[in-house]
């Protein structure tokens, strides 16, 4: 059957890391913590998942899929800081 080859190749993509991420994602779970209790979101899915650096502190950014539809950009400076987050509302040109 050729739909086994497809579902594994899927599972795989699926469980590698995004681009940029650390092997320690603990900023994650803060991240569906906090926009859980702040936003009533819960999260279906991230992506555009993003660490950098300014100024000598760590940065972290992401776009948050809701189950509900919504989206957010999150963003974080520190470790400590809570997140800000954006809704990702329509935009007219």
């Amino acid at each position: 059957m050729r739909l086994l080859p497809i579902l594994t190749a899927l599972q795989l993509a699926l469980a590698a890391p995004a681009v940029g991420q650390t092997a320690d994602p603990a900023w994650l779970d803060d991240l569906s913590s906090q926009i859980e209790g702040k936003e009533q979101c819960k999260v279906a899915y991230l992506i555009r998942v993003r660490e950098g650096d300014l100024g000598g502190k760590k940065t972290y950014e992401a776009r948050v899929q809701c189950v509900d539809g919504r989206m957010f950009d999150a963003q974080r400076i520190g470790d400590t800081e809570p997140f800000t987050f954006k809704a990702c509302e329509i935009q007219v040109c």
